[in-house]
């Protein structure tokens, strides 16, 4: 009966597919970025078989291009680069990933990862890292809303976000007010509070901290009670958020 309600539902090629990174960099010069590693998450209550496709097959080497992925799990995919060379600088080159039912042939998702192969340089490196972070976390919003608000069917409700960014102190606005010198102080002791993790980022990082220590779903020998008892699928969202917390406490 739960097949037969959730069937309508999966549509071909509306199915979202979560997958982190969606943008591989590789460095010429740098050989620990000639392999990259994409991780496609199942938040659905069924088991999807997943495909991946290149526009270039012969210059990456991806091992474990097709497999399965259980519900509520993740799976890492594993891309070597094995033609790094000049004429190959800049190049953007195409990933594809499909996913489908276990007991279908029909594609119900898919998504697009770009690869690019550049020559070392830190600066640009710097804005590769910070556009991953964003973009990391992001996803992991989305993928929280996901998981906490699953419609019926399986089919997952999405909420739309917002992003909103502080503007800085203007030069104008510094010296066109003649309490000029009021504005800079109150700039400079902006910057001096927020060069350090706030304390919200702290307090989610406890949080996360304590919820993997707590025991799973299942284990009967536990002092705990059971309402404490998280589940794997909370576990891994917790695991996630912390990872994002530690890389933005460490970029700060």
């Amino acid at each position: 009966m739960q097949q037969q309600r959730r069937q309508p539902e999966l549509v071909e090629g509306n199915l979202p597919v979560f997958v982190f990174p969606t943008e591989l960099i590789f460095y010429a010069d740098d050989q620990s970025t000639h392999k990259q590693v994409l991780t496609l998450y199942n938040p659905y209550e069924f088991a999807l078989k997943f495909k991946v496709l290149c526009t270039t097959p012969n210059k990456y080497v991806v091992v474990d291009a097709a497999g399965a992925v259980k519900p509520q799990c993740c799976v890492d995919i594993v891309i070597r680069h094995r033609d790094v060379r000049s004429c190959h600088y800049d190049v953007i080159d195409k990933f594809r990933l499909q996913v489908s039912e276990q007991s279908q042939r029909k594609a119900l998702g898919r998504k697009e990862i770009i690869a690019t192969l550049l020559p070392s340089a830190r600066e640009q490196r710097k804005e590769v890292e910070e556009k991953r972070i964003k973009e990391h976390l992001t996803e992991s919003v989305f993928l929280e809303q996901i998981l906490c608000q699953t419609g019926i069917h399986g089919s997952p409700s999405i909420y739309p976000f917002e992003k909103v960014e502080r503007q800085p102190w203007s030069q104008e606005d510094l010296g066109s007010s003649p309490t000029s010198d009021a504005h800079c102080s109150v700039a400079v002791e902006n910057r001096t509070v927020s060069s350090g993790p706030s304390l919200l980022t702290v307090f989610l990082g406890i949080v996360c901290v304590a919820a993997l220590m707590l025991p799973t779903l299942g284990e009967v020998e536990s002092l705990v009670p059971l309402y404490f008892h998280l589940s794997v699928n909370q576990k891994l969202v917790a695991a996630y958020v912390l990872g994002l917390i530690t890389m933005v406490i460490l970029r700060i």
